[in-house]
């Protein structure tokens, strides 16, 4: 059964022109033409005949695989008002997204195969690039029994997930893991302690104190990867830990996959660029669960990156409505979208600067996340599906709510200027977006 689902378009036929083509995945690194056909990649050349094809000039710019992200909240069904399908997969478009995955902690929660079959049908009647949907691992993810996981899977779910909240109970945790075995599909797990966050409004630290909040502290996260990386091994299976914060939660990663735990992780572009010393601003655009921590957390998400114990960044895309972001930091709803800056943010904070290889960005965009999920990994190689994004990471611009295709802007980078730009994206074979 097919995961990912999209409106019908028709598929292009294209030569993008003179790019620097880079694909860390096959080995290429070179200026050249691509030509696709009718949505295939069929030629790499220098001075493809167009044969009538339409003809995008990439020099100067960066041809690469388009990205992939595994973490979206599209607020469908129920907040509408926040994003709708359409509007987070142009929003994706955009951020030069190929294929996103979104999160079930919607209203209801996606929770049966009625609710996720009736997403899928909007998916295919709306979706500007495809999309996949995450089932919820509890019922209503109240965290007291499991879903049918399953039913789900044969319905289309991607991965389980409580995204927004932790399975609290162990043994019911080492069920799902157990239940994992049979649909063949991860659980992308949110790790926090609740006993331990509870109330917290950022992360624990100098910070917080300084400003009176209540803090979010990092073992609230840590003790929780362990456990669940723990239940993993006893089980022998794998499992994938979502928007890693703490130098705590990187070390226990690190030690499970060097002990052979089948275990991933990924990283926001928030903690990979900011700490808690920006919530001084009081900007309730910087708080999101996890919370921004300290500058020995963020270094140590860079280092992990690098190295590729954490080998996907994903967005956290969580878009909220205006008024309620409008409001003192302490009584902010957690959250921040990401799908339209998260490569722009990353190549200035981290690539520009030398701090990651260029190559390392693109790999942790794609490959990185579709490896996860067991989907195909967009490449550039004759007879695959053009899956394809154009950076000009020369260009700088500045990030302004009005040019946002997201429902909502409570980014963390609104009036920030940053380094490079997505002029187009090719998502199974149609162009998504020009700019």
């Amino acid at each position: 059964m097919a995961l990912l689902h999209a409106r019908n378009r028709p598929k292009d036929n294209l030569i993008l022109r003179g790019a620097r083509v880079l694909d860390p995945s096959e080995r290429v690194d070179a200026i050249l033409d691509v030509r696709i056909d009718d949505g295939t990649i069929s030629e790499l050349g220098s001075r493809l005949d167009p044969n009538a094809h339409r003809v995008i000039d990439g020099a100067g710019l960066v041809l690469a695989p388009a990205f992939v992200d595994p973490h979206v909240h599209l607020r469908t069904p129920g907040r509408e008002d926040e994003e709708t399908i359409a509007s987070g997969t142009q929003a994706a478009a955009v951020g030069g997204y190929c294929a996103i995955l979104a999160m079930p902690n919607t209203e209801p929660v996606v929770d049966s195969s009625a609710v996720l079959g009736s997403l899928i049908e909007r998916a295919r009647a709306e979706a500007e690039v495809p999309v996949g949907f995450l089932a919820a691992i509890t019922k209503g993810q109240e965290g007291a029994e499991l879903s049918e996981m399953a039913e789900l899977a044969d319905s289309g779910a991607a991965g389980f997930s409580d995204d927004g909240r932790p399975v609290e109970a162990p043994g019911l945790m080492r069920r799902a893991l157990q239940y994992g075995a049979v649909t063949g599909r991860p659980l992308a797990l949110h790790c926090e302690e609740p006993t331990l966050s509870r109330s917290g409004q950022m992360h624990e630290g100098t910070v917080s104190a300084e400003l009176g909040f209540a803090g979010y502290p990092s073992v609230a996260e840590s003790v929780m990867v362990e456990r669940d990386l723990s239940l993993a091994a006893f089980e022998r299976r794998p499992l994938h830990v979502l928007h890693l914060s703490a130098r705590e939660s990187v070390a226990a990663l690190r030690t499970a996959q060097a002990a052979g735990v089948a275990a991933t992780a990924e990283v926001t572009p928030h903690h990979l660029f900011l700490t808690d010393e920006s919530v001084r601003s009081l900007d309730s655009n910087l708080k999101m669960n996890p919370p921004l921590r300290s500058a020995e957390d963020r270094a140590s998400l860079v280092d992990a990156l690098r190295d590729g114990t954490i080998q996907a960044i994903a967005t956290d895309h969580a878009p909220h409505a205006r008024h309620e972001k409008e409001v003192p930091f302490e009584a902010a709803p957690f959250g921040v979208t990401g799908l339209e800056t998260a490569f722009s943010a990353l190549y200035t904070q981290l690539v520009e600067p030398g701090i990651l290889p260029l190559e390392t960005l693109l790999t942790r965009m794609s490959a990185g996340p579709t490896a996860i999920y067991g989907l195909p990994a967009p490449r550039i190689a004759v007879g695959e599906t053009a899956n394809l994004v154009l950076l000009d990471v020369g260009a700088s611009w500045q990030v302004e709510e009005e040019g946002f295709r997201s429902r909502s802007a409570n980014s963390w980078l609104l009036g920030e200027r940053l380094t490079a730009k997505v002029r187009a994206t090719v998502a199974a074979g149609s162009v998504v977006h020009e700019a």
